[in-house]
C-alpha cells in the first residue's frame, strides 16, 4: 500500500478552485486501487495535510496524471500559499482495533 501526503498552505480560494478540487477527489474515488483518503489540519502552522491511500503506485500515478490534477498542479499558485507532496510506501500498520469504523484505511484493508 502507498500514501501521498499533500500538505499545504491556504491562500485564496475562489469557486474554480472549489470545482476542481470537487473534480479531482470524485476522480480519485473512480480509480482502480484507491483506498481511501483524510484530512488534517494544524492551527498553530496554517497547513492542511490530505492524506490519499493506494493499492500500488500505478493507481496513485493514474490520478497524478489526470488532465483535471495537472490542471491543479499548474495552477496551484492561486490558490495556495506553498505545498509539499509526500509519497510513502506503507510497510505496517496496527493499532488497539478501536478506530476501525473511524479511519478510511485499517490495518484488517
Amino acid at each position: 500500500m502507498y500514501s501521498a501526503t499533500f500538505i499545504f498552505a491556504t491562500g485564496q480560494f475562489d469557486e474554480a478552485f472549489h470545482r476542481l478540487d470537487q473534480r479531482i477527489a470524485e476522480i480519485a474515488k473512480t480509480v482502480p486501487g484507491y483506498l481511501g483518503e483524510e484530512s488534517w489540519e494544524n492551527t498553530a502552522t496554517g497547513l492542511t495535510s490530505n492524506v490519499y491511500y493506494w493499492e500500488s503506485l500505478e493507481a496513485l500515478q493514474q490520478l497524478m496524471q489526470h488532465p483535471d490534477h495537472l490542471t491543479a498542479k499548474r495552477e496551484q499558485a492561486k490558490w495556495l500559499a506553498g505545498y509539499q507532496v509526500v509519497i510513502s510506501q506503507v510497510l505496517r500498520m496496527y493499532g488497539d482495533g478501536k478506530l476501525q469504523d473511524r479511519l478510511p484505511v485499517t490495518a484488517a484493508a
